[in-house]
């Protein structure tokens, strides 16, 4: 059972010394600590970090951070980083936050981080709801523009005309920009339009 160390920093103009030193006091060898310095835009799992500890941790060793939210961009990235290690066996501990599995406190405040996670899954989702209703109501569509009937026109009358010169529909979709499906689909539905007349 090793004692594995992960410390993060945002941008290279930072120091993560701190952080390595209470590693360090805390019993983890220097060899085993794995740093990233990356912004908090980057999810765990995505930190070239976080990627070497994940392939290097076995079951039973525990990772130890200085702060819990090293783990994670937000506190539902660090839960999921947190239940990733768990579900591989392999323990967390935080030095500043108490937080130890090992413990019945460091349990509990497993739990309740899991639950504000939650809260705050929720809360994202209420927000982007809000935001797409009130787009909604003043008139913003979603999707894909729509595309002038006359430029598909045109298009398919270009495209016509390199069949008639025998290109391939694969060489005809591609001078006008579109794929053979797409050229496919703009044939059928201009078709259906016809047959509807």
């Amino acid at each position: 059972m090793r004692q594995i160390g992960y410390t993060r920093v945002s941008t290279a103009s930072q120091d993560g010394q701190l952080q390595l030193d209470a590693l360090v006091d805390a019993g983890v060898q220097k060899r085993d600590v794995f740093a990233d310095v990356t912004s908090g835009s980057k999810t765990a799992i995505e930190r070239p970090g976080m990627t070497k500890l994940l392939e290097y941790a076995e079951t039973g060793d525990t990772v130890i951070v200085w702060r819990i939210d090293r783990l994670g961009r937000s506190l539902i990235d660090v839960l999921n980083t947190v239940e990733l290690l768990r579900g591989r066996g392999v323990h967390v501990r935080s030095l500043s936050d108490g937080i130890d599995p090992a413990t019945s406190t460091g349990r509990l405040m497993l739990h309740m981080l899991a639950t504000l996670a939650e809260y705050e899954r929720e809360l994202i989702v209420e927000r982007v709801n809000a935001g797409i209703a009130a787009a909604r109501e003043s008139g913003t569509r979603f999707g894909r523009p729509r595309v002038n009937p006359a430029i598909i026109e045109e298009k398919l009358a270009l495209v016509a005309e390199a069949r008639s010169r025998g290109r391939t529909a694969a060489e005809a979709a591609a001078l006008v920009g579109w794929s053979r499906a797409t050229l496919y689909r703009h044939q059928a539905d201009a078709k259906s339009k016809a047959s509807s007349f």
